[in-house]
């Protein structure tokens, strides 16, 4: 979860001297290097301790890491109805990787009534701050023209911001939008550059489809130098 804090300490200890005095950022940060092992053993339980301190202070990054500690299990006992209380404290603060991740929630169902509408909220939230996961979504609702009114345009202003980000799938997409010349004017050069940028990436369909666009091109090419010379 990429967040910062823009504070600095010279050393671990006087980190650790501010996490105990109270200080919100200290705490964030201390509950971030026990989730990574970082200077310190590895341990998710302690990662939430200090996560919840910082929380409980209204620290959006430690809300928002508190959000996924429930999420997924980690340290703690699983408990989306936790993750959602949390990623909406820090959501409503702006957090743009809370927003997308209550948006995943409302999406799923998860800790909530499933609400397509409510997910669009958030993913349009976080996207306008630059979320490439949350730009991704985005493109795809509107693209489907769910719950928003289909515009492949649209669509293809949000895939191309999460994949200029390196987001795989948002780049594959892209790709076929280029393809078949969906919100944007035809074009296989651009297909195949976005599908190959997927692709480098693992991703599976784009994959595919490199595979079926210089498949066809051998045979076309096959084809053409079958042809008999002209009279």
């Amino acid at each position: 979860m990429a967040h910062t804090h823009h504070r600095t300490w010279e050393s671990f200890e006087e980190m650790h001297k501010a996490a105990e005095a109270g200080d919100a950022a200290a705490q964030c940060y201390l509950g971030i290097c026990h989730q990574n092992g970082q200077g310190v053993p590895q341990d998710y339980a302690q990662a939430v301790k200090w996560f919840h301190r910082a929380a409980a202070q209204d620290d959006a990054t430690a809300q928002c890491y508190l959000g996924f500690c429930y999420q997924t299990g980690q340290g703690l006992i699983q408990d989306y109805g936790e993750a959602v209380r949390w990623f909406r404290a820090a959501a409503e603060q702006g957090d743009p990787a809370a927003q997308f991740n209550l948006g995943v929630l409302y999406e799923m169902g998860l800790g909530v009534p499933q609400n397509y509408a409510e997910a669009v909220k958030w993913y349009h939230a976080a996207a306008d701050q630059g979320e490439p996961q949350a730009q991704f979504n985005l493109g795809v609702y509107y693209e489907s023209g769910q719950v928003v009114p289909q515009n492949h345009e649209e669509a293809v202003k949000w895939y191309r911001r999460a994949a200029e980000q390196e987001c795989a799938p948002a780049q594959c997409n892209l790709g076929l939008c280029y393809e078949t010349g969906r919100g944007v004017p035809q074009n296989v050069r651009e297909a195949v550059k976005w599908f190959c940028r997927a692709a480098r990436q693992g991703d599976k369909t784009a994959q595919h489809n490199l595979g079926v666009y210089y498949a066809s091109l051998e045979a076309a090419q096959a084809a053409t130098q079958e042809e008999p010379p002209a009279d």
